[in-house]
């Protein structure tokens, strides 16, 4: 297991959200800008991924109150 120094934890609580954001964001919206058609399947990876790393970020905001 990784072991996080408080520093460190605190730069990726508040970092990781807007990874998630761009992330889903750019697997939802981004879809518009090519010419392929929309694909339900990569949007629905750009909510899981979303999902996933909002998740992580809430399991390290909690190791931080302890």
């Amino acid at each position: 297991m990784i072991r996080l120094t408080t520093a460190r934890r605190r730069v990726l609580v508040a970092h990781v959200p807007e990874l998630a954001n761009v992330g889903a964001g750019s697997l939802l919206f981004g879809q518009f800008l090519t010419e392929r058609p929309y694909s339900l399947a990569l949007a629905l990876g750009g909510v899981v991924l979303w999902f996933l790393q909002i998740s992580v970020v809430l399991v390290l905001a909690e190791g931080e109150r302890k």
